[in-house]
């Protein structure tokens, strides 16, 4: 068959072209459903703003106030401040006594944290509240007990002074409150950590024939390791910079019983603005040094994303 002839107008016009489509318009991209616990951008920007002013002026001009009027006098009298006989006999002091109650708070909290996760007996539920005790007690009230106690006149005082044992006014008296003012830090850190952990694999360890020791160091404390660090930092910190239990048990004796929070308050109480400042700043480099430790901690023991792995094209 033949195609149909075409008109002389049809040959003039060309081949027959579909009419152009109109260019699609993109459709905008669907909004995100605000959740219902989600608050409106405004309501979170104020509350941003208000958390920021707060830190400002609670946290940040009071520690830039400290570096400033340190360093206002120059760098020589700072230093100066810093080697003076009993600023030093005051940082021996606080390092020492921090070297004892660290550890020995570290070594409780682990055994009160294996105890209350590991154990079920009664009365655990006040070994728990006892843990807690100290940060519902003021610090001064515990330096009152300490002094009732070990004092000359207290319940063990007379029998201390004759056998020649010094507690109160001296640094027996110092570990002891500084023990008693920072013990649950590490406890707090590790029972919550050691409850949701479980005994799965220590069950596992001790059917596979495993001792208690063992279980303790292979796999109890590499899993708690982190947290019992971030316990530590924090015990440290309160232990320097510990002032209401400290201030009650020592006596103020220069350069015998002042740590650096109390020699900071007796050069301050003395006029003696520019050494005040100067050892005071001292306590905010520990504090730079445990908020830089905190974060390396947290970052370090922060959950990896797991890593998705792509087919080759």
């Amino acid at each position: 068959m033949t195609a149909p002839a075409r008109s002389l107008a049809e040959v003039e016009r060309g081949p027959r072209t579909a009419p152009p489509r109109p260019a699609a318009v993109p459709e905008p991209p669907p909004r995100r459903a605000r959740r219902a616990t989600e608050d409106p951008p405004a309501v979170r920007w104020a509350l941003v703003a208000v958390a920021l002013l707060f830190v400002g002026a609670f946290v940040l001009v009071p520690a830039a106030t400290v570096v400033a009027e340190a360093v206002r006098g120059g760098v020589a009298l700072w230093w100066k401040a810093l080697v003076d006989p009993d600023a030093l006999a005051a940082v021996r002091l606080t390092l020492l006594v921090a070297a004892i109650a660290v550890p020995l708070n570290a070594l409780f909290g682990l055994a009160a944290a294996w105890s209350v996760t590991r154990f079920r007996y009664a009365g655990k539920s006040v070994l728990v509240s006892l843990v807690d005790l100290p940060f519902g007690v003021s610090p001064v009230v515990s330096g009152m007990a300490t002094v009732l106690l070990f004092g000359a006149h207290g319940w063990l005082g007379p029998w201390l002074l004759a056998h020649g044992v010094k507690v109160v006014f001296a640094v027996p008296g110092i570990v002891l409150a500084t023990v008693f003012v920072t013990f649950p830090f590490v406890a707090r850190e590790l029972i919550p950590f050691m409850e949701a952990q479980g005994v799965e694999e220590e069950e596992a360890a001790l059917v596979l024939g495993a001792t208690g020791w063992q279980i303790l160091t292979r796999v109890t404390l590499p899993n708690v390791r982190w947290s019992l660090l971030y316990g530590i930092i924090l015990c440290n910190a309160r232990a320097m910079g510990e002032f209401g239990a400290v201030s009650v048990v020592s006596g103020h004796i220069r350069g015998v019983t002042n740590t650096v929070p109390l020699q900071v308050e007796i050069l301050y109480g003395e006029y003696a603005f520019q050494a005040a400042f100067a050892v005071a700043s001292l306590l905010f480099v520990l504090a730079v040094v445990t908020l830089v430790a905190k974060q390396a901690l947290e970052w370090h023991h922060r959950p990896r994303r797991p890593t998705v792995l792509r087919s080759a094209p």
